[in-house]
Order: C-alpha cells, then structure tokens, then sequence
C-alpha cells in the first residue's frame, strides 16, 4: 500500500529505548507525517510504503574500512595525521574531531561492533534488498543516507548540546528543529505553563516535549529533507567507500 504519494524524508534511530527503533517522516514541508518505533520489521513495512523516499539512518553503514590507513588519504588533510594515529576511525570520525565534534569510533570487524551498529549495518541491507541505493544518485526514487544526530544539533546550534537525556537537552534539540522551521510545537511553551504548586508537585506538561530517541530521528529526517530538496544546504564528510555522514550546513565552522 503507498502511504504517501510524494516525497517522504525518514529519519531512523536504532540506539533508542527500550524498542531497538524509532523513526520519524517528514514531508517537503517539513511537517510530521509519522513518529513512532517498534521493531526493525515495523519500521521497514513503514519504509517499503513509500512511492519516493529518502531514508537517513542513524548508525554507520559498514564497518571501518580502513580508509584512514592509505597514505595518499592522509597527504589530503592540512596538516596530516601523525604516522599511526586514527588508522581505527572512519574518515568521517576524523574529520567530525577535527571539528570537535566527538564521535563513536566504528571498528573494522562488524562481531566487534556495538549492538546498535550491527542493528544499523542490517537495517541498510535491509533497505538495499527493499530497492533503496546510496544517495546521490540520479533518477532514483529510493535512497539512504547516513547520519549522526549529535553532530548535526553541534551544527544548527552553533556548539556542543546539553546532554540528550537531560530535560534542558530535550528543550534545546527540540528548539533547534522548530527554529530550523520544522513543523513541531514550540518547546518554549513548556516555560509558560509550568506553575509553582505544579513544579513543587512533580507534574510538568512534557507532553509536547519529544524524547531523545525521537528527537534524534526527526534531525535524520530533517538532514535528509534538505539533503533532497536543498543539497546546496547539507555537506557530506568521509569517504564513499565506507559511508559519508550528511550534516544540515553548508558549512562547517573550524571548531564547535
């Protein structure tokens, strides 16, 4: 059954909760078409209901494909890494500490791997038995794209976030989507109706606030909404061969 009969920008997260996914759909609007999480099943009958998508996954694509050991990669970079040194990350995790921006180091043996990206690795074989390609690529109606919530909330702020599982943290993403023009409800009414005797009894309307899973899911679909619609938004760090990370910039400041 198609569920949407134009363009659908997915976010999906496989390191939140107590389900292993939560995904989050946007339209070209940006406004929210679908949030919810289940199993790696659930959210690929949601996927496969897509005439036109693009997916945006928040977990590596491959393992580490040592790209960080040629030394012709390594000349490129001003100035390049010392001998020996990062040989064990990803391009792309490189470049985002060069940023400092912190990033999880991907290992080359998928076994030695954490649970979520082996859940990350299968869902894009997955993805890739449904039709979808790796983005970009011409004329195709079905593609993916890597992700990494932390860096693109570094980006849009300006800076390094509150930790996500904090309120504040919860706030200040929530913010930064609605200020970047996602259609989401204003976290800074939470402030408005937060009254003595409620704060002294422990009852806040976090209702319209989003969890961290949830949040993280919606920067992926946001990233890949403009990745779609304004590439000339996005910039893509790492190396084809082991999996680019898309950030919703132009441009990366020098140091977050």
């Amino acid at each position: 059954m198609i569920l949407y009969t134009e363009s659908t920008f997915i976010g999906i997260d496989p390191t939140a909760g107590q389900k292993p996914f939560v995904y989050a759909a946007l339209n070209a609007d940006l406004r929210l078409l679908a949030l919810g999480r289940g199993e790696m099943n659930d959210v690929l009958a949601f996927v496969a209901g897509q005439r036109q998508a693009l997916v945006a996954v928040c977990a590596p694509r491959r393992p580490n494909q040592g790209v960080m050991e040629d030394s012709a990669i390594r000349a490129q970079f001003s100035p390049p890494p010392r001998p020996g040194r990062w040989t064990g990350f990803r391009m792309a995790e490189y470049q985002l500490r060069q940023h400092n921006i912190s990033s999880p180091r991907t290992p080359p043996d998928e076994e030695d791997c954490p649970n979520w990206m082996r859940s990350g690795f299968a869902l894009y074989r997955r993805l890739e038995g449904l039709g979808y390609s790796t983005y970009p690529q011409d004329s195709a109606s079905h593609m993916t794209i890597e992700v990494y919530p932390h860096a693109c909330y570094t980006v849009l702020l300006g800076q390094t976030p509150y930790p996500k599982y904090t309120l504040e943290g919860r706030l200040q993403r929530q913010l930064a989507l609605h200020e970047s023009k996602v259609n989401l409800p204003d976290p800074m009414r939470l402030f408005e109706e937060i009254t003595r005797h409620r704060l002294l009894k422990g009852i806040l309307p976090l209702d319209e606030l989003y969890s961290p899973g949830e949040l993280d899911a919606l920067a992926a679909a946001y990233t890949a909404c403009l990745a779609a619609t304004a590439p000339q938004q996005v910039c893509a760090l790492g190396h084809p061969e082991e999996g680019q990370i898309y950030l919703p910039v132009a441009d990366l400041k020098p140091r977050y």
